[in-house]
């Protein structure tokens, strides 16, 4: 318990948690936007991989159609979006044992991200690992639930202490590597000898761009071995379908751990609304569209890698996902700073871990023109 001035406790360790956050590191960046906004041709907004391509007609079609929805909406998702869902794990991901019944819709992954640890009972004592070089939200998650978050890449380092959940990230965000299956074989093998709960942030499972390492779901037969216990991924439309306004996604695995977080969601009303679980369906059931988007983002990237790199850049990694991840050999602050001065605004290394602390995170997800813009200045 905390105590103040007041005299008894007045927060649990948990509450308090609430009020000791790390500021959210994206507001450091405002002055920097300040001075790329200021460019005569206006900025290109690498900082952030939101989406700028239209959503498919057919996903927004699906949503229309499904907007008269005056009754609540099932916590469980329908049978047909969960179908769709293990049909695309099945086609796409090579999920053989892809299991409707253990198909979760979420309101976006990052909520799931920072609320899973307290959905899943950690707490105060409890560790929660994630990368060394991660997405912020894993470390807010631990810090939510009252538990102690642990960053790092060796899980021996961690001796014989047996953490709560294991977070894997692979193709990574930020710096977009990908973890071969050998290496989630040993992760898995490892969290099972200690009862732990393994669970793979996979947002870019389908955006690999090096033939030679594809990445692999935690979930795959490969990794494994056919078994599903206490593993949970988790997946979004995000990224693949251009739908970050939808709020979806998903999390599946472990159909004893989808169910118990089933009952939590089903108390606190974390729903998918109806339309964007009609949407859901629609996007999951098609390739198409993820195969053309794909193409999109091939050439921005192309385009991207080129004039960095002749800008003076070295590409670490990114073989996969929809970033670069960059370094001048100097710190990232400086980084910003001298690509603000050209009107390109990029996310600072720092955000992701001490490692990043020379890097910079370069998203290509402007449009053809804005890239265009971007490669013209470098």
């Amino acid at each position: 318990m905390v105590v103040d001035d007041r005299g008894p406790a007045v927060f649990s360790k948990e509450v308090w948690a609430l009020f000791t956050l790390p500021d959210f590191p994206w507001d450091r960046l405002a002055p920097y936007k300040e001075r790329a906004l200021a460019h005569p041709d206006g900025i290109v907004d690498l900082s952030v991989g939101t989406p700028v391509d239209p959503t498919p007609e057919p996903i927004r079609r699906a949503l229309a159609d499904a907007s008269d929805a005056p009754g609540y909406p099932q916590t469980y998702g329908t049978p047909e979006l969960r179908e769709a869902v293990a049909g695309w794990l099945r086609r796409r991901a090579g999920v053989t044992g892809a299991d409707p019944d253990a198909v979760l819709p979420v309101i976006g992954t990052k909520e799931l991200v920072a609320w899973l640890p307290t959905l899943l009972g950690a707490g105060p004592g409890d560790k929660v690992v994630f990368p060394a070089l991660a997405y912020p939200t894993y470390d807010v998650g631990a810090r939510l639930a009252g538990a102690d978050p642990v960053a790092t890449d060796g899980l021996l380092s961690l001796g014989p202490v047996a953490p709560k959940i294991v977070w894997v990230n692979s193709p990574s965000n930020p710096t977009g590597k990908v973890l071969p299956a050998e290496h989630l074989r040993k992760v898995v093998a490892w969290a099972r000898g200690r009862g732990a709960v393994v669970v793979s942030d996979e947002c870019y499972l389908e955006f690999g761009w090096d033939e030679r390492n594809p990445p692999i779901s935690i979930l795959h037969p490969d990794v494994c071995d056919g078994s599903h216990e206490g593993l949970l991924a988790l997946n979004s439309l995000s990224k693949r379908s251009s739908m970050a306004g939808y709020r979806a996604g998903f999390v599946t695995g472990d159909l004893a751990l989808v169910k118990r977080l089933l009952e939590v969601r089903k108390h606190a009303g974390m729903i998918v609304p109806a339309p964007v679980q009609a949407a859901m369906t629609v996007a999951y059931g098609d390739d198409a569209h993820v195969d053309e988007q794909r193409a999109r983002y091939a050439r921005r990237r192309a385009a991207l890698r080129e004039a960095f790199e002749r800008h003076g850049f070295r590409i670490e990694h990114s073989e996969a996902s929809l970033y670069l991840w960059a370094t001048r050999d100097e710190p990232c602050w400086d980084t910003v700073a001298h690509l603000a001065s050209l009107g390109v605004l990029v996310g600072p290394g720092e955000f992701y871990g001490p490692g990043g602390a020379r890097h910079v995170r370069i998203a290509f997800t402007a449009t053809d023109a804005r890239v265009a813009a971007a490669t013209t200045r470098l």
